[in-house]
Order: C-alpha cells, then structure tokens, then sequence
C-alpha cells in the first residue's frame, strides 16, 4: 500500500548513559501485569459481550450463504452500491487465493448475523479492500486473515466514511483494521491482532475527523514487532499518522504488548477522554511529534511495568512514563479545538512512572537524527529549507523544529506504591527533559538550549495535582533529580497548589 515506513525509538544514546547499574527490579515473568478482569468504571466489555446481529435478513437485503466459498465476494461484485448484504449464522469464507477480498462498492453494508464469521484460514490477506466510501461492517467477526506487516485487513486501502460497529476483528497477522477520513468505529473488540488493533495510516493525504468510541482493545502486537524489528516504532493497541482530529473516548484499552495509544507525526486536534488504559506492556499513550489534544477524565492505571523496567535493569536513565510527549505541544497557529495540550483529571495508579514531556534536541526537519525521515513540522511545507544558514534565524528556527510546549498538566491524581509496581526506584517519576545537542554539525540547537527552553520557556506547567507515595521529579536532563520542594521551587516553579503526600499507612 506505499506504506513510509517512520522509525522511532527511545531517546538516543548520550541520554541512556548508566549512571546507576542497580535498579533494585527484576525482569521477571512474574514482573509482568496479570490479564485484566473488566474496570469497574462503565467501559467497553465487548470481547466478553459482543452484541448480536439481526436473526432475520432485513428488507430488501443480499443473503449470503456460508456453505458457498466465496459467495460475499461475488453477491458484491454483481450487485449496485448502497446495497445491504446479511451474512448467515456460521464460517463464511473467500476462494482461496492469498489476494481474494470483498471489494465493496460505495454505500454498501455488511450485517452479520448471531454468529456469522468471515475467517481468512490464514489463507487471505485481506478481507475488505478498495476506495468505495461509506461502507458500513456490523455484527460480523473478522478472523485469521494474514495481512503483510504494516498493512491492514478491514479497509485496507484506508477509502473514507467506514463505519464499524459491534464488531469483533481479531486474531489477524498486521493490523486488524486500517482507517480513513470520517472513519467511525464503535463498540468493537479489536483483538489478539499480528501487530495493530487498528492502523490509521492514509498513503495519500491525512486522516480527518477519526471517532473510535466505546471499543475493546486488547492483546495487539501478538507478533511483538518491536523485538523483530528494534526501534521501528510499529505497534499499538492503535497507532495514528497524520491524523487531523480525532475522538477517542470511553474505549478499554489493556494487555497490549507495546504501547496502548500512540500517536506518531504531524497528529493534530486530539480528544482523548473517558478511557480506561491499564496494563499495557508499553506506555498507555504517546503523543509524539504532533500538536493540540485534550486528554481528560481517563483511568490509568498499570502500564509501562514491562518496557519501563527493562530500561531500568539495562541501567538506562531515561525516565520511561506511562504518559509520554515527544517533541509535542500546542501551537496556535494550527486550527484545532483547542491550542495546547491539556492533560487534566485524570487518575494515573500504579504505573511505571508518570507524565514525561520530552524533546530531542537533534531530532529536526532535515536532520539525519529525524527519526520520521522525509517529514516535517506542520508550519514548514518545504524541508529543504530548513538547512544553514536560514534555519539559524526566525522563524525557521521555531518552526524546524517540533516543540513540547503550552503542555497544561493540572489536576489530576497520581498514585504510586512501589510493592504493587514491584520496584525500588526509577518507576516514581515526572519529567520535563531534552538531551544535549550535538548532531548534526550544522545544527542550531547544540548545547543545552532545548534542554532550557522545555523546561523554563516553553509554558509547560504542572500545577494542582494530587500525588500519592514517593515522587520524584526530572528537569533539563535526566541527572538533575528534584525532590518535591525543589520541584516547586526556583527556578521550575512546577505545582503550584499541588499536595503531596504519603500513601495511607505508609
């Protein structure tokens, strides 16, 4: 599908120096968080629940018959767009050639009956493919089909207006689903995928007004990309790109091997809200490279105990969070809802670390340290204009360069206890950082100018939180550890009105 392929990874090496071998935390399988039951809070169960389809063809409506290899195939092919195809209870296949896929036509809609599947036999790559617009898939499950790497099986070619809902897609090789412009999924489970839940990736031009809603998204990256394929940044419950506004809310989000939200380049217009994000192996959500969200009202809770701690153990300083902002911030020149990043009410318990805002100093349109090479920041269409010896002044300066800045981090509740993470140290912290500037030779940002302006001058600000246990916190670079007093203190200023206090007990 043309995919550009965007690596990513950790901060580079002068950051990851060991300035402690010990960490006081073990690598165990045990160390890993055990499945999660169902949250309390009202949250998609729909993998344990799925809702059931229409028992009866409504009028008017295409039959498909199960017994017949390749029947939704060809009944779409030779039937007139916005026609409704009702798939029979039981195993519905394609003929078996790795390329067969239904090719719906525009306004088309699947229904599947109380038990109606559609299974690849991991024979299929694809399921549903083409760019016919507003096609719409209910009450039918998608299985075992075997899409490459970095592509996906429902929508594959990313057309708009999709709507999804009451869904199940799981247990397929790349991403069970991919995404276009309006694209709606709703009360579906997406899980145990190769390596995305879903991948909302569009080849040409961004992704615009994205809803995903009231969703269970679970277990993804079963292939464990990253192991694969070290730092190529490809895997989450869902990973977004290029992505112009976008509603994520009231969606469960666990067990994913990796991250559970991740947003990588030139993202924009974000609503993250009443999710639940919970013992994912990665951080619960990162925003990287991208502009203006809200992220509210969302439970957090158990994330990051299996990356965090490996960075631990390999005596890495860098403080991994469970919220993580790379190179991100608001900018109000980019219409959006909002012209910051707001991170506010949240609940964030027990997780490997909390909220860290961060930035590469060499990491730039135009740098070979540009981890998302061939793009660049949403102010500058051309990126060869960013080079010596325009990029040394304004505005080229700024705008080269994504910024963690305007980032509004208040009251929210962060709690900690080391015995439930099973660790010493190295898991209670926030931070706002960025390495020192050394490459490449022309760059403007040597030094640790970033390094100051993230931390002093960029409006980002902590202030009327709660904290629970033993934080820590990280300023300018990650030797400089503060305790809470020095943290709001001259000359951070962070947590203003904020409490701090021990756990009950302890």
């Amino acid at each position: 599908m043309g995919f550009k392929r965007r690596h990513w990874a950790w901060p580079a090496a002068p950051l990851a120096l060991a300035l402690l071998a010990a960490t006081g935390c073990e690598s165990t399988p045990s160390a890993r968080p055990k499945p999660t039951a169902a949250p309390s809070t009202s949250v998609a169960r729909v993998c344990a629940e799925p809702a059931a389809g229409p028992a009866k063809p409504p009028a008017g409506a295409v039959t498909v018959d199960p017994a017949v290899a390749g029947d939704l195939a060809a009944k779409t092919k030779s039937s007139p767009p916005d026609t409704t195809f009702w798939l029979r209870p039981g195993r519905h296949r394609l003929e078996p050639d790795r390329y067969a896929q239904v090719i719906p036509k525009e306004g088309d809609s699947y229904l599947g009956a109380p038990g109606a599947v559609l299974d690849g036999r991991r024979t299929n790559q694809y399921a549903f493919g083409g760019t016919a617009r507003d096609v719409t898939i209910r009450y039918l499950t998608v299985q075992n089909f075997v899409a490459p790497h970095d592509e996906g099986v429902v929508n594959h070619d990313s057309a708009d207006g999709w709507v999804i809902e009451h869904a199940t897609i799981q247990h397929n090789s790349g991403a069970g689903l991919m995404a276009g412009a309006r694209q709606r999924v709703r009360a579906s489970c997406l899980r145990g995928n190769g390596q995305y839940g879903m991948n909302a990736y569009k080849a040409t031009g961004r992704i615009s007004g994205l809803v995903v809603e009231g969703n269970e998204i679970v277990g993804n990256n079963r292939d464990d990309w990253e192991r694969r394929r070290p730092g190529c940044g490809c895997t989450a419950g869902i990973k977004f790109w290029a992505v112009d506004g976008a509603d994520v809310r009231a969606n469960w989000v666990h067990d994913n091997r990796g991250a559970g939200l991740w947003a990588d380049t030139d993202n924009n217009d974000f609503r993250v809200e009443d999710n639940v994000l919970e013992a994912n192996d990665g951080a619960a959500l990162i925003y990287e490279t991208s502009y203006n969200a809200v992220i509210r009202r969302n439970t957090i809770r158990r994330n990051n105990w299996v990356e965090g701690r490996k960075g631990a153990d390999r005596g890495d300083t860098f403080p991994f969070a469970t919220v993580y902002l790379s190179e991100s911030g608001g900018e109000p020149r980019i219409r959006a809802r909002t012209d910051k990043i707001e991170i506010y009410r949240n609940v964030l318990e027990d997780n490997w670390s909390g909220i860290t805002l961060w930035e590469n100093a060499d990491r730039f349109c135009n740098s070979p340290a540009n981890t998302s090479s061939g793009d660049c920041t949403l102010l500058v269409k051309d990126t060869g204009r960013c080079a010596q010896p325009a990029i040394a002044t304004a505005p080229l300066y700024a705008d080269c360069r994504w910024k963690t800045q305007r980032v509004d981090i208040h009251d929210n509740r962060f709690e900690l206890d080391k015995s439930v993470v099973s660790c010493t140290v190295k898991c209670d912290r926030m931070a706002v950082l960025a390495n020192y500037g050394t490459f490449p030779d022309w760059s403007p940002y040597q030094g640790d100018r970033v390094a100051q302006a993230i931390t002093l001058q960029q409006h980002n600000r902590w202030h009327h939180n709660v904290y629970i246990g033993p934080w820590k916190f990280v300023a300018h670079d990650p030797s400089r550890t503060l305790d809470s007093g020095q943290w709001q203190g001259t000359p951070y200023g962070q947590d203003a009105g904020s409490t701090f206090r021990a756990r009950d007990g302890g």
